[in-house]
């Protein structure tokens, strides 16, 4: 029998081994960078749709005007007050203006439901299949896709870039990539998940984020945080900062509401160091009135207000280190996703008409046809987490993650992770708001970036880094 002291050692020993398989992969040729911009877009998307045209052609940001690139927080602000709809109808005037070349893109095209979801399953993930499986009522609205993700020049150009120099060793070491997607011509299933994490979704952000519990009955209970947020790779401001290559991120968290968590903070400084789980964080409790490391910030344990529903490594869709999984690429197939979800973001719905029974209003969901890049992450042998594997579908256009398929470690179907798509053009981003967690074994459900009833964002905010600082937090932690 080998000792405890020998197993950890043989342990240690063959991630280490595994570790080490991960060799860094070769750039991509300057023939293939050069279809960026050409076959492909600019982040690496089949500019052409499908053969049947079910798929359009990418149209990025060509269908938004000037007004509409350029609008800021006190325009947003605004709209929201005097007018809500107009908030909505961003996108969709334009996609009404423009029938004529796009088709018919407002009108419903087909609806899913329990009845006919089997004639249509080659193009549902696993997890939509299970919704389907389990409420009677669900349904999915399926509208002709419109490919408007678009970011930044600087975005495309440093993006072009990377694809003949960057580089991943093992799972969680991006090298020679300091703005822009570092792999959009990926060739392993890590480096689309690197996509999604180092997208471009402006320098900085104070998000308003509401979440919400809701339970199989349709009760719920709502979770107010203020979240501020500096990134460090993808920051247009701060180019060449010889840090961004390590620090890829920093995040203070501020709960709200409800008052018996009011008042908690906390701070995480996102790294590409997988020794501290890709993050080193620290946590303030009102009730123990200090600053205090917090190693738990990461993998599977549960974020802040979710009661267990969400780990941490799910918020925004994945995030944190991905050493705990084998990363196989599937390839690009054609699915139903969330996307152009303006209409179960704007103002004129409260939560009390999102939030129902079972699962979201799916009468304010989209969904439309778009190629995504499926990614299948198993646990490697020796380590451990409570999904044994995942099912990643990731948007050609953006690397925004817009379902995930999560499972136990009976390898049965547990969670189901929607990203509800849309392009923000004033930043200019696509991304996911609201996101949401259906638990297929408890019936209730977790949502986060919720935005019905709050403040808008404010993306033209600025941080300085010392802002980050455990000290700072502590400063601010006094004033409450």
């Amino acid at each position: 029998m080998k000792s405890p002291f020998l197993k950890a050692i043989l342990a240690i020993s063959a991630t280490a081994l595994s570790l080490a398989s991960f060799s860094s992969q070769a750039k991509v040729s300057a023939e293939e960078a050069a279809k960026l911009g050409t076959e492909l877009n600019p982040m690496g998307g089949i500019k052409a749709g499908n053969a049947d045209g079910t798929v359009p052609e990418w149209i990025g940001g060509t269908l938004f005007t000037e007004e509409q690139t350029g609008l800021t927080r006190a325009k947003l602000e605004q709209w929201r007050t005097e007018d809500p709809t107009k908030v909505r109808d961003l996108v969709y005037n334009e996609l009404e203006k423009r029938k004529d070349t796009l088709g018919d893109v407002i009108s419903k095209q087909l609806t899913i439901t329990k009845a006919n979801y089997k004639e249509h399953a080659d193009k549902l993930t696993a997890g939509h299949q299970a919704l389907f499986e389990k409420y009677d009522d669900y349904v999915m609205h399926i509208y002709r896709g419109a490919r408007t993700a678009f970011f930044p020049d600087e975005i495309n150009a440093a993006t072009k870039k990377n694809a003949t120099t960057a580089v991943l060793e093992g799972t969680d070491t991006v090298k020679d990539a300091k703005l822009g997607f570092p792999f959009p011509i990926p060739g392993q299933g890590a480096e689309v998940i690197w996509n999604h994490k180092l997208k471009f979704r402006g320098s900085a952000v104070k998000r308003y984020n509401n979440q919400a519990i809701v339970k199989p009955d349709g009760d719920f209970k709502i979770t107010k945080l203020v979240e501020d947020v500096k990134f460090k790779y993808a920051n247009l401001n701060e180019q060449g900062d010889p840090g961004a290559s390590k620090l890829l991120a920093l995040y203070l968290q501020e709960v709200k509401e409800p008052p018996r968590v009011a008042g908690q903070l906390i701070l995480v400084h996102e790294t590409a160091d997988q020794g501290t789980s890709g993050r080193a964080a620290w946590l303030f409790n009102p009730g123990l009135g200090r600053v205090n490391r917090a190693p738990n910030v990461g993998y599977d344990n549960p974020s802040v207000g979710s009661d267990g529903e969400q780990f941490n490594d799910q918020i925004d869709m994945f995030n944190g280190a991905l050493d705990r999984y084998n990363w196989k690429l599937v390839g690009k197939k054609e699915f139903y996703i969330p996307y152009s979800s303006y209409e179960i973001n704007s103002p004129e719905h409260k939560y009390s008409d999102l939030l129902k029974a079972g699962h979201l209003n799916q009468e304010l969901a989209r969904y439309e046809l778009h190629r995504v890049w499926v990614v299948d992450a198993t646990v490697r042998d020796g380590l451990r987490h409570q999904f044994k594997r995942r099912t990643f579908y990731v948007d050609e256009d953006s690397w925004s993650t817009a379902v995930v398929d999560c499972y136990d470690n009976r390898d049965e179907l547990w969670k189901v992770q929607e990203g509800h798509l849309l392009t923000l053009p004033f930043i200019p981003t696509t991304t996911s708001i609201p996101e949401v967690i259906y638990d297929l074994q408890s019936g209730r459900y977790f949502t986060t970036a919720m935005v019905n009833e709050d403040q808008i964002s404010d993306f033209e905010i600025s941080f300085d880094d010392k802002y980050f600082t455990p000290s700072a937090m502590k400063r601010k932690a006094r004033k409450k």
